[in-house]
């Protein structure tokens, strides 16, 4: 989202400068190449680091800024503070409430961020809700403002000569980093409830994080392990759905998923759980099938309807 919506406002005459993280997000950078979009790159050491904080304020006096905005919990906290400080007004979206909802003293640094901006920006309906209640705000404080997507058109995909699949075989593809709110966990198990039914199903997902290595250890005691391959942070989106079967959103909480919106624009067939607005962007399952979160029993018995 952030370099479409870069993209974008550059093209459309507004000059603009992204802040990335040195490490971690090139592809963001590669992305952003031949935009004219200005990049520049930070190091955060420690969660608390007032020199980032005095160099961030510093690198928008330089651009001569004029609008400040930025995305979930660390940069909403850090952008409010050095956009006050540099004299501009600010706003932050926020994609989803893993990131700050679980400790106090987050939801306190969202509310004084929230006291700092001109606006807050949720991608769904829902997600404003919890915005509104976490963060002791009034409704009418909160902006949706649903997300948009856009896919190039893939003829062919080399995904599925990447993972050396045969022609009889099938795939279903997830897109999303690997953290416990992604409901990964539950697709791996519905890879293995599912076997005698789609012995030839395999399991991609695109993303990174901090459950790699415990769900390749549980797909291999599961026996699923040849079966279930995880492609790490892609940039090629379109090659990815082009190559899918089925698209799966295992997650356990959502707003408005780009992913899911991904693969609409694919024309892939689609199995997701009902959470947050998915239901809604499915039209109540009418376009795609929804099933409980935390089902890897529901997620297997859509995957055989779909596939079988």
């Amino acid at each position: 989202m952030l370099a479409s919506l870069a993209a974008e406002l550059q093209a459309a005459g507004a000059e603009n400068v992204v802040i990335l993280p040195a490490e971690g997000e090139g592809w963001l950078a590669r992305e952003l190449s031949g935009t004219g979009v200005q990049i520049e790159l930070f190091r955060l050491d420690r969660p608390i680091s007032p020199p980032f904080a005095r160099w961030l304020a510093e690198t928008l006096r330089r651009h001569r800024v004029t609008l400040a905005h930025s995305h979930e919990f660390t940069m909403a906290v850090y952008g409010a503070w050095a956009a006050r400080r540099a004299g501009i007004p600010h706003l932050f979206t926020m994609h989803g409430s893993r990131y700050y909802a679980g400790r106090l003293r987050r939801r306190v640094a969202m509310r004084l961020a929230a006291e700092l901006s001109q606006s807050v920006v949720a991608v769904s309906q829902s997600l404003a809700r919890h915005l509104s209640h976490d963060l002791w705000m009034r409704a009418s404080r909160i902006v949706t403002i649903p997300n948009g997507a856009r896919l190039t058109p893939v003829a062919r995909s080399s995904l599925r000569e990447e993972l050396r699949l045969s022609n009889g075989d099938q795939l279903a593809v997830a897109i999303g980093n690997l953290y416990p709110v992604k409901g990964h966990g539950y697709l791996l198990e519905a890879l293995a409830l599912v076997a005698e039914r789609l012995p030839r199903l395999h399991v991609a997902i695109a993303g990174r994080g901090e459950l790699e290595g415990s769900l390749l250890a549980r797909a291999h005691a599961l026996k699923v392990g040849d079966r279930f391959h995880l492609l790490g942070l892609r940039s090629d989106i379109g090659n990815v759905l082009a190559g899918a079967d089925v698209f799966v959103l295992p997650s356990l909480s959502e707003g408005v998923p780009l992913a899911l919106l991904e693969a609409m624009l694919a024309t892939r067939p689609i199995v997701a759980t009902a959470v947050g607005e998915v239901p809604m962007v499915l039209s109540g399952g009418r376009v795609g099938v929804l099933v409980p979160p935390g089902d890897a029993a529901a997620l297997a018995d859509a995957l055989a309807h779909i596939l079988s």
